[in-house]
């Protein structure tokens, strides 16, 4: 397994490509200038998909020893016109004047906004799926028109370099790797629509949505759905064993959700438009097999005083100042009778006390629902300082569907504690990412705990700890890792304590002199100022 860091271990030209993008933003803001970029690289996907369907066909119709040949080139054109041969085959229809060669051919021309507005709305109207999801602000006067220009020359060089013609995967490629560079500069905006890689890899490899309901009540950009995708790929799956359902609050995330599900060619049901998932339940009777989330962290207006007693809060009525066990009932509520969820929240989750969180918490775990916590290392997420752990939770924990026909232990009255506060590489100042070897740690932690095969899970000091209900009484019921796993052992140097304790002394009293000897320096030129 490879120790890169899983956001750059597939990077080529993508990196390059965002560059030349940034350059040409100028001073228009991050999250404005997100959605013209990103609306553009849809727009060449629905083409590329098109255009080789196009071409498909074009050779089906003048082939003379083909069935299909027409003879009459205006009657084959106008046959290769038809929208219902694409949208058979579950691709979108793309009119001439929205097609990518007209849109690049007027790249340079001050119309350019306005030609691109006209496409997104010829596309939606051929598309019925797409209505009111394409992004139609390009011909706004504030849009810089000769960088706009600059924008879909660059973006035309995508899905020309690939020998295979895998157009969806690097568009895709590209489409994911804006969304994370995009979170990284809008800060804390960037944080509500983008959940860090490495973290959703996390939760994808631990609960395995191989085959039922996969459910995101606060999905951002669907990025839990395309990491779903691709591990039910990676081993050896069919997409096709999966129902997605997910929802999203905000409007405008709401629409590159459904532009990221529709570059992979995943089938979701997000709902007919955004809806608050506490306020306005989407999907009210949905039971899901498997549940990933990121919610917003400790958020505080979200009305809860509306909602108190409601059906969802099994387990105790969440303040009405902190959003964190409403979000987790929320999705208790939602799993089917043998579910797992993975989920993301600050760490205060773990061990508040206030507000009655502390007594939900207990009450969710003397139901035997917790399975593992997991605490991260910091600078993980875009936006925010907030530390930040995971937590899992099982509706039966004897029985969790198996894969492979592997045997699951009774975990029942034993929850597993993972520290991994240590891990991950910076990739920048500011960032943080978990390898793919440490990932694979976590998962295979977890994983080897939960199974009753022959090789047994053993805990490891300052890593990984099995914790009896028990003891989780005796500290109140927190669930921070660090209080079971321990500290990690450390290797002896094999320097006897009293040879070390005199090479330590002699090296403090040296540093007190050094110390006594700056002092006297530093009031030798305070008293040269005058002071």
């Amino acid at each position: 397994m490879s120790n890169k860091n899983n956001n750059s271990a597939k990077l080529g030209f993508e990196k390059q490509l965002w560059k030349a993008c940034d350059k040409l933003r100028g001073n228009m803001d991050p999250s404005e200038y997100k959605h013209v970029v990103l609306g553009l690289i849809f727009l060449k996907y629905i083409n590329d998909s098109f255009q080789k369907k196009y071409e498909q066909l074009e050779l089906v119709y003048a082939e003379p020893s083909s069935d299909n040949y027409i003879s009459e080139p205006q009657a084959r054109y106008a046959t290769l016109q038809d929208k219902d041969e694409y949208l058979a085959e579950n691709i979108f229809y793309v009119p001439e004047t929205a097609r990518w060669t007209f849109i690049q051919a007027k790249a340079k021309v001050p119309e350019i906004g306005q030609i691109l507005d006209d496409a997104m709305d010829a596309i939606e109207k051929e598309n019925p799926r797409l209505k009111g999801i394409l992004p139609k602000d390009y011909a706004r006067p504030a849009l810089d028109k000769r960088r706009l220009g600059g924008v879909v020359d660059l973006i035309s060089t995508i899905g020309m370099v690939d020998k295979e013609n895998k157009s969806r995967d690097i568009l895709g490629r590209v489409y994911e790797y804006f969304l994370s560079e995009f979170a990284g500069k809008e800060g804390k905006g960037g944080g509500e629509f983008y959940t860090p890689r490495c973290v959703v890899r996390i939760l994808v490899e631990m609960i395995e949505p191989f085959k039922g309901r996969v459910f995101d009540p606060c999905c951002g950009s669907s990025g839990m759905f395309v990491q779903s995708e691709e591990f039910i790929e990676a081993h050896g799956g069919s997409l096709g064993d999966v129902a997605i359902y997910g929802q999203e609050s905000n409007p405008t995330t709401w629409k590159l959700a459904k532009m990221n599900l529709a570059i992979r060619g995943i089938d979701a049901n997000l709902g007919p438009h955004h809806g608050d998932s506490f306020h306005q339940d989407l999907h009210p009777d949905l039971k899901a097999d498997f549940i990933m989330a990121n919610p917003p962290f400790n958020m505080s207006d979200w009305d809860g005083h509306l909602l108190k007693d409601d059906k969802r809060w099994k387990y105790g009525n969440p303040p009405e100042g902190n959003s964190n066990f409403a979000w987790v009932q929320h999705m208790i509520h939602h799993l089917s009778p043998n579910g797992i969820l993975g989920l993301v929240l600050a760490n205060g989750s773990m061990s508040s006390m206030t507000s009655g969180e502390g007594k939900i918490r207990q009450n969710i775990v003397e139901a035997n629902l917790v399975d593992c916590m997991v605490a991260l290392p910091d600078k993980l997420f875009y936006g925010t300082g907030v530390p930040a752990c995971l937590w899992f939770i099982a509706r039966d924990r004897s029985s969790i569907p198996t894969k492979g026909g592997k045997t699951l232990r009774d975990r029942r009255n034993e929850i597993l504690f993972i520290d991994a506060r240590k891990m991950g590489t910076m990739v920048t100042r500011k960032h943080r990412e978990i390898t793919d070897d440490e990932i694979q740690l976590i998962s295979n932690t977890y994983h080897q705990w939960r199974s009753a095969g022959t090789n047994e899970y053993e805990n490891v000091p300052g890593f990984c700890a099995s914790t009896k209900l028990e003891e989780l009484k005796e500290h109140d019921f927190v669930l921070t890792p660090g209080r079971y796993v321990g500290m990690a052992e450390e290797e002896d140097d094999g320097v006897p304590f009293e040879e070390k304790m005199e090479i330590l002394t002699s090296q403090l009293y040296d540093q007190f002199q050094q110390a006594e000897e700056l002092e006297v320096e530093i009031k030798k030129n305070l008293e040269g100022l005058g002071f």
